[in-house]
């Protein structure tokens, strides 16, 4: 892991992660670590707040990390300088390309499986997809969005 992260002002997002030291591509940054409970729980417990900092871990999504440490500080991008990788329910921050010192480290969210209305994406790239949730996640809500229209249609 890298030591040398700081917490600072971001233009992505009110505070990001920064390194002060030189990233070398495939390097593990920080593990996103935390509390583990699942889905379920989660939602029952963050009900009524606006913000978490949840990551599913495991292979079947059912259980989440509740992070709260350096880690959630790592922004969202759509051009990111970072992965993150489920190992056997772990989750890894790693550099998918040199980071130089000072730079912001950044990785996509992906966001799914969300009742959230929204999620968009201020990262500032030059070809940003405008949402912080995944394809898959933005397919899926196009689908249902054109179910209801039917529905209402009909």
């Amino acid at each position: 892991m890298v030591d040398g992260l700081i917490v600072r002002s971001s233009s992505i997002h009110a505070a990001g992660c920064y390194t002060t030291q030189k990233i070398r591509k495939g390097m593990r940054v920080i593990e996103y670590d935390g509390p583990r409970f699942t889905k379920d729980e989660a939602d029952e417990r963050y009900k009524d707040r606006d913000i978490t900092y949840l990551f599913s871990c495991g292979d079947d999504d059912k259980r989440v990390i509740d992070g709260f440490g350096t880690a959630m500080f790592i922004n969202h991008s759509c051009n990111p300088n970072c992965e993150s990788d489920n190992v056997g329910g772990r989750v890894f921050i790693t550099a998918i390309r040199d980071i130089a010192a000072g730079e912001e480290l950044t990785y996509e969210y992906n966001l799914h499986d969300s009742d959230d209305d929204d999620a968009d994406c201020y990262c500032g790239a030059e070809k940003c997809r405008g949402t912080m949730f995944s394809e898959d996640e933005v397919k899926r809500r196009a689908r249902k969005a054109r179910a209801a229209g039917k529905k209402l249609k009909g």
